[in-house]
Order: C-alpha cells, then structure tokens, then sequence
C-alpha cells in the first residue's frame, strides 16, 4: 500500500484502528500472534561451533588433516601427531581471535531495546518495541527510536533523523497533513516515519503500518539475505596456493616412487618416503603462520579501537583499491556546526573569532535565544543538531552566555512550521550583555528573535543592521544579501537568515511581531569533516587507494565535504543517474567517479558490485542499516561501533570501536605490512620444501640411495616450517609500506616472482648441501646422511634470516632488529643439536653424532645459502 499518497483517515480505517483510542488490547494480541513480533530476522552472531568448523575450511589444512590420516594408518603416530598438532594449534588460535570478536560484538547488540507509548483501550501505555503491530497509534516525542514504519496523524513541528535508513544527514522535517503522490521517493515521504530512524524535535502521533521484515528497514534486511559474501582476497589465494601445492605433491609422490621401484627400494619404504615427500611439499605451517601473524595484527587493530570480526579481513584491507565510505558519522562528525556568519557589514568565520561583540555577537545571541536546546547532565547541549550549533557556537563566542540567557526569559513563541519556515521568539529584557548591542529601540518592550529561511526573513525585514545602527532596507541590499545566501548554500552549508525587533504591543496578540523586522545576518552550518580524514585521504592518495564517497545527502553538500577533505569532486552521480546507467557506461563512471550523492541501498550494492566486476578490491564503510548489503557484498565490509546500528555490525568483517576515519588507514597499514610478511614466510617455506624436494629428487638420479629417511625429512619440516616462519610473519615493516600502489585483484600469493625466486632459493639449498653430501657419501662418510640433514637444517634457517626483504640487503635491515626471528633460528638450532647429540633421538631419527670438524662444515654450507640470496638481491634477480 502506499501509505503516504492516502489521508490519515483513510490509512486509519484502512488499518482497523481508531485515532483517538487505538487498538483494543485484545486485537493488539491477535495481531501479534498472527504477524509475529516487531523485530528483524538477522543472522546474529555466529556460535562457537560455527566459529572453530571455519577454521577447517582452507585447502592447505584439509591436506594437512589427509596426510595425518594416511600416517596414522600406516602406523607412524610421531607424524600423524605432529601434523595433527599443527592443524590443532591453528584451528586454536584462529578460533580465539574470532570468538572473541563475535562475543565483542553481542555485547554491541545487547544494548537496551527500545520501547514504544501506545494508545491501547483509549489510554498511553509502555510497551516493548517487539510488540507493537499493525494499526497501533504511537506517540512520538523527541529522542524516540521509531518501532515501525507509520502515517503520521499528528505533527507539531517534528523533525525526523533518518540518516541511517536514507543517509541524509539533516533531520527531515515531517507532516501529517500533506498527501504525496505515489511516487514520492522514501527520503521525501514527508508524511511518514520508518523503524530505526529518531525523532529529533517536536512531537507527534502515528498510526503504526508496517513492523518488522515489512518495514523499509526490513526490505534492506532482505536485500543483505540475498547478498552473497565474498571471500576475502587472502583466502581466495591460500586456497590457490593449496590447490596448487596439492597437484605438486602428487606429482612428486608418483615421480619418487617410480624412481624408487626403478632402483629396487623396498616397497614399504618406498611408500613411507612418498607420503614424507608429499608432506613436505605442502608447508605444514603456513596455516599456522597465517593465522598467528593475523591474530596479532588483529591484536594490533583492537588496541588502536578496531575489531577484527573475521582475521582474513586485517589482510585483506591491506590490499584494498578502493574504500568506499559513507559520509554521515565516517567522514565527518554527524553533528552540525556554525562554519561561516554573514552580516551585512561583513563576513565571519567563528570558528576563528574569539569572544565575539558587535554584529556577530548579536547574530549567535539572537540564534541561541531562538532555540529550544537545553544542556544535558553530561554537559553536551541536546536538541535538533542545528539549534544545538547555534548553542555552542554562541556558548563559545558571548561572554557569559549562559548568564545572558537568564537576562532573556521567555515569554511567548511562534513555533517553527513549514508553511511560515521560520521560529520566533518573544524575550522579557531583565538586562543585556555586555559588549553586545541591543535592537533599535525602546529597552524596556520585549525583544523578539526570529531565525528560519532567508528568503522569507528578508521579505519580512524593512530593516537592516549596518555600522552599529539600524537602517532601511533596500532593493539592493536584499540582492546583494541574496547572492551572499546563494554563495554560502553552492559551498554545501544549511543557510539560516536570523532577525529581530522590539515588539510595539503586548506579547501574544497575534503574530504581528514577526513582520518589520530588522535583517540582523545569516548563519552557515555544515556537519563538519573530522579532524584526522584529511590527512588520512591523503596517505591514501599516496598509497595508490581511491577514496570514494557515498552518501544520501545532497549533490552540493557532498561536493562541499569531498573538496574540504579532499576527495576529487569534479564529477558527481545522483543514485537517479546510477540506476539510468548500465553495463559499459556504468563500468567506466565508477572508474572516474569519487562522489556519489541522493543513493539507495540498491545504489550503493551497483556501485560495489560494479567495482569489483572491474578488478577492484573494494572496502566498504558505513555505519546505516542502508549500508548493510554493500557492507557484506564488498571485500571489506568496515563497519561503525559508536551509533552505528547491529544490521551494519553484522554485515560487517570489522568494526570501529571509536569511529575513527583514521583507524582504517592504519588497517591498511598493518594489512600491506601482514601481507608482505606473509610472502615472506610464503617464499622461506616454498625455498626450504622445494630445496628438501630437490635433495630427495636429484639424490636418486645421480645414483644415491633415498639421502633423508622419512622421519628425517618431517622432522626437517617441523623445525623449519614452525618457529622461524612464525617469527617471519611477526616481521617490523619496511621504509616506504604506504607509498606503494595496491597490488592487483588477480595477483597470486606466488606473484612479482616470488614463485621463481622461491623454487630458485630451493634449487641453490640443494645444490650447496646435496653437492657435498654426494662426496661425503662417495667417500664412505658414515654421517654422510646426519650431515646432509644438519647442513639443510641450518642452511634453511640463514635463509629464514637473508629472506626478510625481496629487495633489502640485510646489513640495512640489521641483523638483529627482529628478534623473535633469532630466538626461532637459535632454537631450531639447537634442536637440530639435540637430534644430533641426545642418544635417545640419535635412535628416533637415526642419526649419529658428528665430529667438531664436520659440525664446523656444516655450518660453513649452511651459511651458503644466505649469501646467495644476498648476492641475487644486489644483482636484481
């Protein structure tokens, strides 16, 4: 039904109720029982259960989980237990990160419900928003949360905050007594209220339409049922690189067994060596390592007021081409403030004005007067955001203000209507403040302040204050003041004119008091930028990121915040001319266009979609229920902890506690910096496999027997594929990590040569320890096999070191400013010492105790490794 094209009588009738009495108590319980309760039907957090199964999903751990399996039936339980460890330990460590935050987030949700007065048997009652049905008549007073989407049947001067259903940032100014037409869009149904949204001002009565899942609010919870996720960009990589790393492993196994059979290798060993082989060419740690280095970094973000809903997310911001970002509450501070002041002597900035007499003084006291705000317990002013501008701008700027406001009570009022577009306000004076000049006129008759358009005040203006006096308006006065308005509203502010006079007759005899009245000035607001969101634009402008702007607020104002940020603005699209667009046309708008003004949730998930079908990487802020479906359709999806609503933190990976702009370039930050450590840790544990696949490959085909017994080859990957590739992924960032443009949607984990470099690395691991292990074994050399095994064990763990840079030599890094990575090759050494030297694992592992000399030679080829590396550095390779 189109509620706001009918008059309140009809839609009263329509509904079954009665305007005076509302529904009976008993009809109330019907309905609620047939329609069910007022609330949205949400996914909610996600269990435990849900939680610990998605750390099982990857490719690399089912793998895992396969090869412990195969093991265990093979009777080697010291494999099956030490791959099954490493699958436990990152299963645990993902799911405490993630449980954590989803418990974190509850906690949001839990906050306290909303209730809603009735009118229920011809009388007010209290109910819980959940309760209310179809056909209720509510009553609205300021600061209520709306429990449904309602015709309004009674309007006194009500202004609605809608800016999380529609985005608009204004509070809209409502009627019961216009009729729209049927097309009215939803930001203009000035004849309706909707769930979710907040009664700013004034009061009202409504007949109650639509609840839960039939409501506007609820249409955009369906909208995000139909929107699918999309796995983050690391995800879709690991699973590559699992898939890939698991068509390697079975290749490998098939080229060792038959290289085996062909030499005559007993059967069984044979089998255990492939299944060695196969283990080995998948990294057992990278799940691990991944998930560690993305705890702490979540860890990280907590501390810096940002919650991690899913680990994959602190990644994938790091890898963003585009952060979408709402304007309301994201970008600036979602409160309006006094940002120019316009007399007709001269214009002001007071933000820059210290206390303020003369005109200005004037002006913001004759707005404040003209106000129902009123200071909080907390201290902060509350009302209409911009009586509360007016507030504060004249509580900063007039001496005493709040004592010069005792020296005005008053006594009568006109208040604010759309018809009149203006408020005004008569004043007993008691005094008058010092420095500031009063009206024209006898000071013993009440003052009134009038403040609403500026073009309706200056029809009704035959006055103007100039040079400290009052003088006669003229024609030309009126234009000049005029093109000073037009100026101030193409700059995207809210423009008020603001008036005054001294009343000739007794307060309250009609209305006669607010014509001839003396033009005292005009007034810009705006809700202001926040103070960091410039500086944050900018880091990412260098970071080759494209900020865009998304918002439901008018075209001009949303240009008048992008060029204060500095977002480009050239070009802005309305949502009318998003939804004209399609296919070709729409692809290359979204690739030029930064701001985007007057959108619709459906608006905005075109955008994103239309983003990402071109490559892009796409982050989404936003803290509205209008938000929601491109907050879960993006890659990203960053949600506001501080007045954001649950439908948005749900949709979301990631919330900002404090909604702080610039929380999420410090993500991006840690996001590139976790990402370039984990192509390192990637890259060592690729080298230190492919370099172990090399030995065991190269070692038959030049006429050695198997060079590592199974157990020797799982125990080399446990060393090297735990502790150092940890402390890799814990690496401190390189000079220079915003300064680089985001990788590509479609790059691999392997990418910009990493897999060449890696498989390289491997082919010179074993080509330094395979090359002297063939003459140790030519020779007669009992430990030939103990030190091939130390010499690759140390060799991968100089590497580990030589790797924490693609392109800085070592030297310029230091040795020693990752700690937790030395403490790992320490410790990796000296188990290897312990495998070497303790009897009890000489038997496990078998090997055998080596000579002072040949412990000395193993360490001179382990460090042959890190040299080559350096020199493949210095050379560009």
């Amino acid at each position: 039904m189109q509620w706001h094209a009918m008059p309140a009588a009809a839609v009263v009738e329509e509904l079954g109720s009665d305007a005076s009495t509302g529904l009976s108590s008993q009809e109330a319980s019907r309905r609620l029982r047939e329609h069910g309760p007022n609330r949205l039907r949400t996914a909610g957090t996600r269990g435990p259960w849900r939680v610990l199964a998605s750390q099982f999903a990857s490719t690399v751990v089912i793998i895992l989980i396969a090869a412990a399996v195969v093991s265990g039936l093979l009777g080697e339980a010291v494999e099956a237990v030490a791959i099954g460890a490493l699958v436990v330990l990152n299963a645990a460590l993902g799911f405490v990160q993630e449980y954590r935050a989803e418990q974190a987030l509850e906690k949001l949700r839990r906050l306290s419900g909303p209730s809603a007065t009735v009118r229920r048997d011809g009388r007010l009652r209290t109910v819980s928003s959940e309760e209310v049905v179809r056909g209720d008549v509510v009553v609205i007073e300021a600061g209520q949360l709306m429990a449904g989407d309602g015709r309004l049947l009674e309007s006194a001067n009500l202004r609605v905050q809608e800016a999380a259903l529609t985005g608009e940032s204004e509070p809209v100014e409502k009627s019961a007594s216009v009729v729209l037409e049927g097309e009215t869009t939803l930001p203009d149904r000035r004849n309706m209220v909707h769930t979710g949204t907040v009664a700013s001002y004034g009061r009202g009565e409504a007949v109650v339409t639509a609840t839960g899942m039939d409501t506007e609010l609820g249409h955009v919870a369906k909208l995000l049922e139909r929107t699918e996720s999309e796995a983050t960009p690391l995800q879709q990589r690991l699973d590559q690189l699992g898939r890939q790393l698991a068509v390697v492993a079975l290749g490998l196994v098939g080229v060792l067994f038959a290289l085996g059979w062909w030499r005559g290798e007993p059967v069984r060993l044979l089998f255990l060596t492939s299944i060695s082989v196969a283990v080995a060419a998948v990294p057992e740690g990278l799940p691990a390592a991944v998930t560690v280095a993305l705890a702490l970094g979540a860890q990280r973000m907590l501390a810096r007021r940002a919650l991690v809903r899913r680990l994959a997310a602190v990644e994938t911001l790091g890898s963003v081409s585009v952060i979408c970002s709402d304007k309301t509450g994201t970008l600036t501070q979602n409160r309006m403030r006094v940002v120019a002041a316009s007399t007709a002597d001269r214009e002001y900035d007071p933000r820059e004005e210290a206390e303020s007499d003369g005109a200005l003084g004037l002006l913001l006291l004759a707005a404040a007067a003209c106000n129902d705000s009123e200071r909080g317990s907390d201290g902060e002013w509350k009302g209409d955001p911009t009586e509360t501008a007016f507030m504060e701008a004249a509580s900063e700027r007039v001496r005493d203000f709040e004592r010069v406001l005792r020296l005005l009570p008053r006594i009568d009022e006109v208040p604010f209507s759309s018809e009149t577009r203006r408020m005004t306000t008569i004043h007993r004076r008691d005094g008058w403040p010092h420095g500031v000049p009063e009206p024209d006129g006898d000071s013993d008759l009440p003052v009134a302040f009038v403040k609403g358009a500026v073009d309706v005040l200056l029809e009704e203006s035959t006055r103007v204050r100039t040079g400290g006096r009052d003088e006669p308006m003229t024609g030309e006065m009126r234009e000049r003041l005029r093109a000073r308005h037009d100026a101030m509203a193409g700059q995207g502010m809210r423009v008020l004119g603001v008036a005054a006079r001294v009343v000739p007759v007794t307060a309250g005899a009609g209305d006669s008091f607010e014509a001839n009245l003396t033009w005292l000035g005009m007034a810009g607001l705006i809700d202001p930028s926040r103070p960091e969101v410039r500086e944050a634009i900018a880091v990412c402008g260098e970071a080759g990121i494209r900020p865009v702007m998304i918002t439901g607020d008018h075209p001009i104002t949303a240009t008048a915040i992008a060029a204060e940020i500095g977002i480009p603005h050239e070009r802005a699209l309305t949502g009318r001319e998003v939804e004209a667009m399609e296919g070709e046309e729409l692809a290359s708008a979204v690739g030029e266009v930064y701001v985007y003004a007057r959108v619709s949730p459906e608006h905005k998930l075109r955008i994103v979609e239309s983003l990402q079908r071109g490559g892009r990487i796409v982050a989404m802020t936003g803290d509205g229920v209008n938000d929601a479906p491109a907050l879960k359709r993006s890659s990203i999806g960053v949600a506001m902890g501080q007045g954001g609503t649950d439908v948005a933190r749900e949709a979301s990976d990631m919330v900002l506690l404090d909604n702080n702009f610039a929380t999420i370039v410090a993500a991006v930050k840690e996001g590139r910096v976790i990402y370039a450590n984990l192509r390192k840790f990637v890259e060592f544990l690729i080298t230190c496999n492919t370099g172990e696949l090399w030995v065991m490959l190269a070692g038959p085909v030049i006429g050695m027997p198997l060079a590592l017994l199974p157990l020797q080859i799982l125990w080399m990957n446990f060393v090297t594929d735990g502790p150092p590739a940890l402390a890799l992924g814990v690496d401190p960032p390189e000079p220079g990590v915003m300064k680089q443009p985001p990788r590509s949607a479609g790059e691999s984990i392997l990418g910009r040569g990493l897999g060449w470099r890696a498989v390289s690395n491997g082919a010179l691991l074993a080509a330094t320890t395979l090359g002297p292990a063939y003459f140790w074994w030519r020779w007669g050399w009992e430990s030939w096999q103990t030190l091939l095994l130390t010499s690759l064990t140390l060799a991968q763990q100089a590497i580990a070191i030589a790797l924490r840079s693609e392109r800085e030599p070592l030297w310029r890094l230091g040795v020693f400013s990752n700690p937790w990575l030395i403490a790992a090759v320490t410790g990796a050494v000296a188990l290897q010492l312990m495998v070497v030297y303790v009897p009890a694992m000489q038997a496990v592992f078998g090997t055998v105790a080596l000579t002072g000399r040949e412990l000395a030679l193993s360490f001179g080829i382990g460090l042959l490794g890190l040299v080559g590396v350096e020199m493949r550095k210095r050379l560009g390779w």
